[in-house]
């Protein structure tokens, strides 16, 4: 991704951007397989292939249609996005994984196997994946300048920026 970034005359800070844009394209593509397999009534199967205990043909069926559906999102071609989607794909699959260990989805899961529940619950494990994924989302954060003056170097009783400076 650096040297696709490099290559279209992007600055380090936009591909922060970008990295987001393709972890929730991700994060979307992976949502909306397990979400159709829970509505097909396979929730233990959802639940196995998170926990990896799922049996390898249907591990690598729900990997490929995950892959397939990051595909067409993302928009590219070729080596390139065949690239992206090997990195991303298992990237934000791990996180999905550790945050699921981490709140137990699992164990609820199984506790109540049911569709609506099951569907809600993969919601709630997306946005924390998400959290994880992207722990600065919309702060607004920014890298400054290395002769920007810090708030300890300023006079006591002043703040850039403020009204009463």
């Amino acid at each position: 991704m650096f040297n696709a970034a490099r290559a279209t005359g992007l600055a380090a800070w936009q591909t922060g951007r970008l990295f987001r844009q393709l972890a929730g394209k991700a994060l979307d593509s992976i949502q909306d397989i397990l979400r159709a397999e829970v509505q097909k009534g396979n929730v233990q199967l959802v639940a196995d292939f998170l926990a990896d205990k799922a049996l390898p043909a249907a591990k690598a069926l729900l990997l490929e249609r995950m892959a397939a559906r990051l595909l067409v999102r993302i928009g590219l071609r070729g080596v390139l996005a065949t690239n992206v989607v090997g990195w991303i794909l298992p990237f934000v699959l791990e996180r999905l994984v550790k945050v699921g260990v981490s709140t137990g989805f699992f164990e609820k899961v199984r506790t109540h196997a049911t569709v609506t529940d099951t569907l809600r619950r993969l919601d709630e494990l997306k946005r924390a994946a998400w959290k994880t994924l992207v722990p600065d989302a919309g702060s607004g954060a920014e890298v400054l300048p290395d002769d920007t003056a810090l708030p300890a170097q300023l006079p006591p009783g002043t703040l850039p920026d403020s009204p009463l400076a």
